[in-house]
Formats: C-alpha cells, sequence, structure tokens
C-alpha cells in the first residue's frame, strides 16, 4: 500500500483552490530519457533569428501530427498566400527570418520596440521559456535572449504534463508589457495555467521573477473543472494607471491589484450586444462552445484610442484565422460589433509606433496567410467611426517588391 501511495505522489500532483475554481493535475514524472530525446528533436528556442532577403515566403508548420518546413513543393497547402491574392492585405514580408508564432510588439519606456512570442521549433511539446528581441525602427533586431526559463526561473511551470498522451512543457503566446514604469511579462502553459512575470531591474531583459504567486497559477490549470484550459493572458494599463486582465476568448475583465499579484476583484462576464452567429465566421466548434455568440475563441487583446476600448479575440473568420474586434466606450462593456480587422492577423495585437502610425502584428496560422510561423507587421487605420482596417499605404520596409 505504501508503495502504491509513494507511486501515486510521484506520478500526479494535484492542487486544488475554490479562488480560481482550479484543480492542477500535473502529468506524471516522465523518464530522463524520454524528455533527453524530446530535447534533442525539438530546438528550445529559436534563436537571434536574422534579415529577411528578398521575396520570402515560407516557414515552420508545427502541430502533434504536423512538423515540417513550408517549400515550393508544399506551399500550396500550408500557406498559399491567397490573402494576398485576393487583396486583402497587401504583398507584405516579415519583418526577421525567426520562428515564433503569436508575435505581439510592444513601445518600451526607452522608446525601443520589443518583440516576443511562441518560440522553440515545436511549442505543442516543449520549449525553454521566453526569448524577448528589440529595435529601434521595426527593420533590424537586436536578441535580448532567452530572458525567463523555465527550468531555472519557473516555480508550478517546471512540472512536465501530458497531452495526446505525450511529455509537453511549453510557454504559448508570451506577452511583453510596459506598465506602471516596469515590464511585466505574462503567459501560459497549457495544459496548466497563467503567469505574470516581472522584472528586478526595470529593464526589458529582466531579469525575471513572479508577480503572482510562483506555486499556483493566476488561473487555469488541468483536470475535471469544465473550461479550465485557459491560454492567452493579456494586460492593459488604463489612462488613469488601473491594469486590466483577459485572456484566450476575451469573454471575462477584471481589474487587476496594483502590483499584479492577483485579480481586485471577480472576473466579470463580457455582454456582446451583437452576436455573429454565422458558423462560417468561426471556429467550427462554436455552436457547441459558445453557440458563435462569442467574438473569438482565443488570443485575446484590449486596448484603447479616443476613448474607446478595443476587445479582441481570434476566430477562423471564413477559414483565415483573424483577430475579431468588437468595441465599448466602457471597459467591462457592453461591447459591439464584431468583425475582422486584418486578415489573417489572429494571436497577436496592435500597437501605435513612435510616429503616431497603428499597426497589427502578424505570424500566419492558416493556409490563405503568405508564410507560417515568423513575425510580420501590418499597418492599420481607423475610419470616422473608430474601425479599424488594413491602410492602403504601407511602409516600404515590409513589402515584397
Amino acid at each position: 500500500m505504501k508503495k502504491i501511495i509513494l507511486g501515486f505522489i510521484l506520478n500526479v500532483l494535484s492542487i486544488s483552490f475554490i479562488g480560481a475554481q482550479v484543480q492542477i493535475e500535473a502529468a506524471r514524472n516522465w523518464p530522463v530519457s524520454t524528455l533527453d530525446s524530446l530535447r534533442q528533436l525539438y530546438a528550445g528556442i529559436s534563436g537571434p533569428g536574422k534579415p529577411v532577403e528578398g521575396t520570402f515566403f515560407g516557414g515552420h508548420v508545427g502541430f502533434w501530427k504536423m512538423d515540417t518546413d513550408v517549400t515550393l513543393e508544399n506551399r500550396a497547402q500550408y500557406a498559399d498566400g491567397s490573402v494576398i491574392a485576393k487583396g486583402f492585405i497587401p504583398n507584405i514580408k516579415p519583418i526577421w527570418d525567426v520562428n515564433m508564432r503569436d508575435a505581439v510588439i510592444i513601445v518600451g519606456g526607452d522608446g525601443n520596440y520589443y518583440l516576443t512570442g511562441s518560440t522553440g521549433r515545436n511549442i505543442w511539446k516543449y520549449n525553454d521559456g521566453v526569448e524577448i528581441y528589440r529595435s529601434k525602427d521595426l527593420k533590424k533586431w537586436d536578441y535580448l535572449g532567452l530572458v525567463w526559463s523555465i527550468e531555472k526561473d519557473g516555480g508550478w511551470e517546471k512540472q512536465w504534463r501530458m497531452r495526446h498522451g505525450m511529455p509537453v512543457r511549453a510557454i504559448w503566446a508570451p506577452e511583453l508589457h510596459y506598465i506602471h514604469k516596469n515590464y511585466y511579462i505574462t503567459l501560459s502553459m497549457p495544459p496548466g495555467g497563467i503567469s505574470i512575470l516581472k522584472s528586478t531591474t526595470g529593464k526589458p531583459e529582466g531579469p525575471y521573477v513572479h508577480a503572482t504567486n510562483p506555486d499556483k497559477p493566476l488561473m487555469g490549470g488541468i483536470g475535471p473543472i469544465p473550461g479550465s484550459f485557459l491560454i492567452d493572458p493579456t494586460l492593459f494599463e488604463d489612462e488613469d494607471g488601473k491594469v486590466y486582465f483577459t485572456q484566450g476568448p476575451a469573454n471575462r475583465i477584471a481589474r487587476m491589484k496594483d502590483d499584479l499579484s492577483d485579480f481586485a476583484e471577480p472576473l466579470r462576464e463580457v455582454v456582446l450586444l451583437t452576436p455573429d452567429t454565422a458558423a462560417e465566421n468561426h471556429l467550427s466548434s462554436c455552436k457547441a462552445n459558445y453557440g458563435c455568440k462569442d467574438i473569438g475563441f482565443e488570443g485575446a487583446t484590449l486596448f484603447k484610442r479616443n476613448g474607446i476600448y478595443y476587445l479582441g479575440s481570434t476566430d477562423k473568420y471564413k477559414d483565415r484565422y483573424s483577430m475579431m474586434i468588437s468595441t465599448s466606450k466602457n471597459i467591462y462593456g457592453p461591447y459591439t460589433g464584431r468583425y475582422e480587422a486584418a486578415p489573417c492577423n489572429g494571436g497577436t495585437n496592435f500597437f501605435r509606433a513612435k510616429n503616431g502610425d497603428w499597426f497589427t502584428c502578424f505570424f500566419g496560422d492558416d493556409k490563405q496567410a503568405p508564410w507560417r510561423e515568423k513575425p510580420g507587421i501590418i499597418k492599420v487605420e481607423f475610419d470616422k467611426n473608430g474601425k479599424i482596417s488594413v491602410a492602403k499605404k504601407q511602409p516600404d520596409f515590409i513589402l515584397n517588391k
């Protein structure tokens, strides 16, 4: 009996707490040989990358049963560029040649641009942590390296878990935020949960420690509780200094404590007054999940312009992986509208450049995209009602010529 109990303790770690309605059931401790094989198979970082040369296409397509590079021979299957051929977006190319999903760019307190995202060869199975890149002009990028390591710096995140019968330990969709004159990183680790990290130096390269509890996720986890697979957290600092949180489908919003250690209030449900119930404008499972009345299903974003809050979440809109946008004059809503702001830009963010222009990030995650898993940007503009669209004139350095 003692051996059975000991084996159970070694193989399953359960943590439950009422506040976030979470139960974490960490996967068993995998044999060292299994984990070593995984590390040898997939690079855990993407590294410094290099400038994009020529009329670029390509990238990497990674998933459980798909781990391939986009080539001339298979391009039609993975990245046919039809979103450009149809005139939905200009003929853009990546801003840097580096393997990255969920690319996000911000302007830091020092006036530099900072880029991060999901890195490593295959994030569905394994990566090392959070990598950051810096640029003065969005053209040339310097590699700041791995600023937070799961193995060296992690708390609850160190535990390997299981998905589809395989060991997994990877950071998904990390974002860098400049808040209260310091740098914070939000991250998710499915199947696992969500954390917020803070720089101890006030510098974007860190080092970083947990702002939230290192021993358990801010929210999320795996186990029998429905809806516990929580990903893609993001933060927004309003003009009064209050900071708000949303994640995934952007269906709940809450204000954070000033030190970002926890929620200052319960998460509030977002009401969308004008749902789009056409199944073709959603992920195929939308009827089962949300009745096709949601903004999107993952990749949340939140920002403000001219007194209007823009709440976004990514969906499969006519088979394009695109960020869907709704707006409100109140942070908590209700929100109205639901539209595709920039085709194929899903899972990213919007940012205002130093010259006042607005951009959305892009990384390529569907067949219609011009490339796969590389960071890019598209200039956007706002009409008199505040609606976002792709700008007619784009900066030369992102165009294929």
